[in-house]
This record gives structure tokens, sequence and C-alpha cells, in this order.
């Protein structure tokens, strides 16, 4: 290495450790900050907020403070170091600038054609959090072919174990125009595997959570992922970036009012899914309002106030005419009544006041008149009755549903009570959308929908109720769909979650999945998702993948994982659901967790069940029985998909094991 080069290396190397000095001592001014307040709650939030900073000032020496620099040109002439968060010294100068400042734009989108007032950008390489590289792109020769960049390869090809990482070093043009849409836009992005869609959704909440904090602080931000699985894997991004705030879960625990037992028949949940739901619930709530067929009288001292019938049946009318929800309605009706009331007083001559008509409202006569008119309605025990009364459910679901589709609903066997019923996912989405009808879902200002292809008309619906006044991000791609319910369409998609004007990317770029192997996978393409664009690997290295029939393919696998074990990086050894508890048992000897255990995102070698893979990734991937895979689902179509997602996890190898025959369409050349 020349002089002049090693020279520069360890200046930075010395900057780094300045700027690692300096985040700990504005780590440690933060801890050192007083209190005083005589205000228990005031103290309270305080001392919540100093904790939330010092939690995003903490310092991981394994990750890199800063990953890049921006030289500027005339007139500035600055330099600026771009990192994971912002740094200042101790007279608040900038030390690190946060990547999501608009100054930090160019190091993503800046080109020789279009340098955007920067001169060099350079690129810092690193290993286990020690700088031992630098490389610089001269952004002013023009008529020069854009420089490849070895540390950006490195990086987006470095071998891992256990969650994911950001992306942070390594976000491409088309992805950060994603990650930096405005707070009120909602997009979909249609990524095919390896194209970093859940990492570009995560850094752009990173990124919202920044640029419009006051806004989204108060109204939350959300994280929906697949499955628990899914959320430990990607848990550690978003602190990694410095924000603590935003809230994980999924689907089922988002909906989760009632106690789950799990899913149904598929059949009766594919129709449980069916936006046609929507109106039948819509229906049976409403249809509990009933018209007065008596007079409301309200003794009040030595006199007896009187409310027609058929004035009480214009305000019940009015009420549901306003398009308000049930409960809402419900709320309001004793106050109307009592307005009547006090009519009644004025114009007998007294001057009633806003006490006197609260009194009326929460009068005995009152309420129980208001009670009978609009009774207030479970969730959980309308469905009930619904699926256990093939009247009740005949009544709302005529001209909706078949007489065949009512049957499919109604349960055989009647639990006890509803507390004692065996709910599954699909039914307590639908006690969800009764919840809503009864009582508006509260908005949060953003949403992030990963793997959104897989969820149901009727769970689309319930995650775009949590931000019916926010936006969205979401992810997802049509030939990944492997739930009987899968969406057909982003537009479709879209309608359900009430995102029609949502704005759609396709991301088709390979970043991760190398080339032999996305070009494998893609022959699936034409039987699963034919309107797609193949995806293409962009990576200069071709990866391995080999496909091999053994006699027996667990046997094979395990040989197969003790020689992949010895080289870097995460194994995930993906099997049909039904081998999980056989290959338990072979791999005796060998340390391994299973995909959908506790911690199972901390060791090197995870067993994957066919259906958990989606959304992870793995440095080297060993897949059993591919058919064994496609036959673990109810047609194959979906099988077939399953297989796509499977052959997809791959980042460096792929070795395929089978005895049986291969799917046709993968042994066409």
């Amino acid at each position: 290495m020349p002089s002049d080069t090693s020279d520069t290396l360890q200046a930075e190397k010395d900057y780094l450790k300045t700027s690692r000095s300096a985040l700990a001592l504005m780590r440690e001014k933060t801890g050192a900050l007083e209190i005083h307040s005589a205000d228990r709650v005031n103290q309270e939030f305080l001392q919540a907020a100093i904790f939330r900073r010092m939690k995003e000032l903490e310092d991981d020496p394994d990750v890199p403070l800063f990953f890049g620099r921006l030289d500027y040109l005339e007139p500035t002439e600055e330099t600026f170091h771009i990192g994971r968060r912002h740094v200042n010294d101790a007279l608040g100068e900038p030390l690190v600038v946060d990547w999501r400042a608009d100054i930090s734009v160019p190091f993503y989108r800046a080109s020789k054609t279009e340098p955007m007032g920067v001169g060099v950008r350079r690129r810092f390489g690193f290993t286990h959090g020690e700088m031992t590289a630098f490389e610089d792109e001269d952004l002013t020769a023009s008529g020069q072919d854009e420089q490849h960049s070895d540390i950006l390869d490195a990086e987006i090809e470095r071998p891992r174990s256990g969650p994911m990482r950001d992306i942070v070093a390594t976000i491409q043009p088309e992805q950060d125009v994603i990650v930096r849409a405005g707070v009120d836009d909602t997009i979909c992005v249609q990524g095919a595997p390896g194209t970093g869609k859940t990492a570009v959704g995560l850094h752009r909440a990173a990124y919202l959570l920044y640029a419009y904090r006051d806004q989204l602080s108060r109204a939350g931000v959300l994280v929906v992922g697949p499955n628990a699985s899914f959320l430990r894997y990607i848990g550690d991004v978003l602190p990694a970036l410095g924000e603590i705030e935003a809230k994980q879960t999924t689907v089922e625990e988002l909906v989760a009012r009632v106690k789950v037992a799990g899913p149904g028949p598929a059949p009766v949940d594919v129709l449980k899914g069916d936006a046609r739901m929507a109106e039948v619930l819509h229906r049976a709530v409403w249809s509990h309002v009933e018209l007065p067929e008596e007079s409301l009288v309200v003794p009040r001292g030595a006199h007896r106030w009187r409310v027609a019938a058929y004035q009480a049946e214009e305000l019940v009318t009015e009420l549901r005419s306003r398009g308000i929800r049930y409960g809402a309605g419900r709320a309001m009706l004793p106050q109307r009544l009592a307005h009547a009331v006090l009519l009644r007083m004025e114009a007998a001559g007294d001057s009633p006041d806003d006490r006197v008509q609260d009194s009326v409202a929460r009068s005995r006569p009152v309420k129980q008149y208001a009670d009978a008119l609009w009774p207030a309605v479970d969730p959980a025990k309308l469905l009930f009755r619904l699926f256990t009364d093939p009247e009740l459910l005949a009544q709302h679901a005529d001209g909706i549903l078949s007489a065949d589709e009512q049957a499919l609903l109604t349960w055989e066997k009647v639990p006890r009570s509803a507390g004692a019923a065996k709910w599954s996912v699909a039914d307590a989405t639908l006690i969800d959308e009764i919840a809503d009808l009864v009582d508006r879902t509260p908005s949060l200002g953003h949403v992030v929908l990963d793997e959104a292809q897989d969820l149901s008309a009727m769970q689309l619906r319930a995650v775009g109720r949590r931000c019916s006044t926010g936006s969205m991000t979401v992810l997802g791609d049509i030939a990944q769909g492997t739930t009987p319910w899968a969406t057909p369409s982003w537009d479709e998609a879209l309608k359900h979650l009430g995102k029609t004007s949502a704005h759609t990317e396709e991301l088709t770029a390979g970043f991760r999945v190398p080339g032999q192997v996305i070009e494998y996978a893609a022959r699936l393409l034409p039987s699963i998702a034919p309107h797609l664009k193949p995806p293409t690997a962009v990576r200069r290295a071709r990866g391995e993948l080999t496909i091999t029939r053994v006699p027996d393919s667990l046997a094979a696998a395990v040989t197969t994982v003790r020689e992949v074990s010895e080289r870097l990086g995460s194994i995930g050894l993906i099997v049909p659901d039904a081998l999980v508890p056989s290959t338990r048992k072979a791999l005796q000897g060998i340390p391994f967790s299973v995909l959908g255990d506790e911690d199972d995102v901390e060791a090197h070698l995870d067993v994957v069940p066919a259906s958990l893979a989606k959304g992870l990734e793995f440095d080297h991937v060993v897949l059993v029985e591919p058919a064994g895979i496609v036959a673990g689902e109810a047609d194959e179509r979906t099988g077939l998909r399953r297989l796509y997602v499977c052959l997809t996890r791959a980042v460096t190898s792929l070795v395929v094991l089978h005895s049986e025959d291969l799917p046709a369409i993968l042994s066409q050349p």
C-alpha cells in the first residue's frame, strides 16, 4: 500500500476514534441530566425520554459509526462523513452526519452524469468494526464509465449469522427514492427475491421517524410481519439505526381480540377472508337497531315528559344516516332523546340548561328506552351467533353468500359459549372487523406491511384501518403468494387496504441472490406469476448452485451441512414441513436450531420448515426434496410458489438434494 494511502487510512481511523469518543461524551452528558419536577407524570415522562435517548446513543464497536464520506465541490468545499446517526463534537460541530439528512442524499444518488455538487465519494471497508480500507470515486471525471465499487460488493455479499442487519451502507439509488418518499405517500413495492424490499421498508420507517419525528412520535409507526420468527429476524435493524420507538407485530397479534386456537380448514378460511364478509357483518351489526313502537315517557318531579314514537324514530333514522360507527350512534341516542325532552320543557315555560339534559340522558327511562332501540353489540358473541344460527346467517348473507357457502360457515358442533369457542385467525379477523364497525379503530401515522401478498381481503382491511388517516409502505412479491387466499394483484390489495392512490414501484435487480440461483428459480415464474418481470442478479459473483439426486436426501443433507459448516456465514437447511421431526433426529450431534422455536435466528445452522422460509436469507442453503415442498400445499400453484420462495433464500450457495423427481418445470433445460 503506498505511503500516502496508508497515511489517509490512518487519518480516517483516527477520525473514527475521535467520533466514537464524541458519541460516548454525548451519551455521558445525556445520562448526567438531572430532572426536577414537582409533577410525577412529568417526571416519569422526562425519565423515559432520557432513557430512549440513551438507547439511541449506544455504540456497538462491531458496527461502523460511519461508512462513507462526501467531498463537496466549490463554493463550500465541505467534507461530511456519513453514518448511522448524527455525532457532534464538544462545540456542537458535526463529526458524523446521519444518513437520513438531506446533505447525505448524494452518497446514494450522485453519479458522474449528475454529481449533485460532489467531487469525491469515499466508501470505507470494515471488518468487525475495524476500518481496513477505503475507496474513492471521482465524480468529476466526465466521459468515463461509472466506477465499480469492490467495497460495495464486499459489503452486500459479506457473510453473516443471526438476524438481518441494516443495508444503510449499500442502499441503491432506486431504493433510496422509495426510502425518502414523503410521509403522506403510500408506496407499494413489488420486489423480486434479493431486491432488498424488506430492508427498504425498514429503512423507510427509520427515515420517516427522523424527518417527521414530532408527527410520527405522536401518531406511531408500526411494522407488520408474517410471523414471530420473521420479526425476530428483522428485530435488530431499526435499533441499529437508532430507532427504538417503532413497534413490530404480526397480523395475528394485531387482531387478537380473542384467543386463537390455530388455523381452520383452508376452504373455510378462504371464505372467511373474502371481502364479501364485510357486508355480511355490516348487516349483522346494524340489524340490532330497532325502530320504536311506543313513546318515551320521562317522569321528572311532578311532570311526565313524553317523546312520541314517530319523533324517536326520526332521531334514530337521522343518526343512522350520518354514517357514524354503531357505538357512536348508541352513545349519542340518549343525548338526542334528552334534548327532545328539553324542548318539551322549554315549550312548557321551563328554562333547563345542559346539566338538566345530561341528567335526563343518564336517567333510567331514557337509558332503558335507548338500549332497547340501540342495544350493545359484543363482537365475539355476534360472530358466535352467526356461525351457530343458520337462520340468522341466512338473513344477513342473503344475496351475498350462496347456500353452500353459508353451510360452510356454520359450525357442526356448537361450543357452550363464545368464550369456549376455538377461534381461528380468520375468525379473529372477522371479530376485529365487527369491533371496528362498533367503535372506530385508532389510526397510526405510518404502517410498514411486509409479505402483504399473503393476506386475505379481510386481513388487508384489518391492517388498513390501523392507518386510515396515515400512510403505508406495502411490501411483497405476487410470485411469493403462498396462502390459498393470496392476493391476485396489487391493485386488489391496495383497494382492500383503503390506499387506491398508492404509487407502485417494482424492484427486479437482485443484490443478494446469486445469478445462477435466481435464474434457476425463475424457471417457475411462467407457472406462478407470468405477468411479472423476471428478476436479474446485478452481482458479479455468480454464486454456486448444485442439484443432486441421492438415495436418501436427509442423510445427504447431514453430510452436506457438515461440509458447508466449515465455511463462513449462516446455513439454512430448508425441508418440507413434514420432514422437520425426521430432520431433528438426523442432525443429532450437530448444533442447530429450528425456525419457529425461541431464539431461532441465533444459530449458525437453522432447520427451516418450508412454510417459514419467507423473508429470510442465509449465506448457504441446503434444500431438501423440492417435490415434497410442492406437495405440502393445497394446490400445485401454491406449492410451486412456496418452492420459489425456498429456492431464493441463498446469498452465496444453494445445494438442492432430492430422491423424488423434481417438479417438471425445473427439469426443463
